[in-house]
């Protein structure tokens, strides 16, 4: 093998060496949320805010008015909960009178318009729990607001911690 071709073998093997023991880089995204509509992330910025401040007053009323009545909550932890007079009584039992309050962490809030039926908001949450006088750390949440006749409705929550 002539002189130039082995130093050119040698270049090669040690590039494919370099490039095979290189940390390998995933691709970074600069991803800065904008609302779609500002007047329906608006919409359901304050709808959550509303539903929130009744579930932290425990007003049961509101919240009732706020669900579907084929409503379905994902818990990660609890499971899936579809009986609507349930979730009020449970929310009722482990949830009023200061023993848990919600907290939004403020600008997680992200809406997206869902075609023919309405929107779904994400964002982060934080507990607090009265009776240990403890916080959780931020949680993820997704609920999909469905918009009947003008009224908007809680369909469904997805709860993750």
């Amino acid at each position: 093998m002539s002189f130039f071709k082995t130093c050119l073998t040698i270049a090669a093997m040690i590039i494919f060496a370099i490039s095979c023991s290189s940390p390998k880089k995933s691709p970074h995204y600069n991803y800065v949320y904008k609302p779609q509509s500002q007047a329906l992330f608006d919409t359901i910025a304050h709808l959550d805010s509303v539903f929130f401040n009744a579930y932290n007053s425990c007003n049961i009323d509101v919240q009732a008015a706020m669900y579907s009545d084929t409503m379905e909550f994902y818990h990660d932890k609890g499971g899936l909960m579809t009986d609507k007079a349930q979730i009020l009584a449970d929310t009722k039992k482990y949830v009023c009178g200061n023993r848990v309050s919600r907290e939004l962490v403020k600008g997680s809030i992200k809406v997206y318009a869902i075609n023919n039926y309405g929107a779904v908001e994400m964002g982060l949450h934080k507990f607090h729990n009265g009776v240990e006088n403890s916080t959780s750390e931020p949680s993820k949440f997704i609920i999909f607001w469905q918009n009947v006749n003008n009224k908007w409705l809680i369909k469904r929550v997805v709860s993750l911690h």
